[in-house]
């Protein structure tokens, strides 16, 4: 399953954690994605959507 909102796109980040004594180890910042039904061109289907879209009301959940 890929970890891309339908509505924006948007992906998964990525950067660096930091220890405490300042090592560098590579991490990634996974968006907050639900699976939720949708209207998809009038019919209701299961798409990954992040949290962000779902609250600005980009996306019309499906009854």
């Amino acid at each position: 399953m890929a970890k891309v909102c339908y509505s924006c796109g948007k992906g998964p980040a990525f950067g660096q954690s930091r220890s405490h004594s300042m090592v560098a180890t590579k991490r990634r910042f996974n968006p907050n994605l639900q699976k939720v039904r949708i209207l998809d061109d009038g019919t209701p289907r299961r798409k990954n959507v992040c949290t962000r879209c779902l609250k600005a009301g980009k996306v019309t959940k499906a009854a």
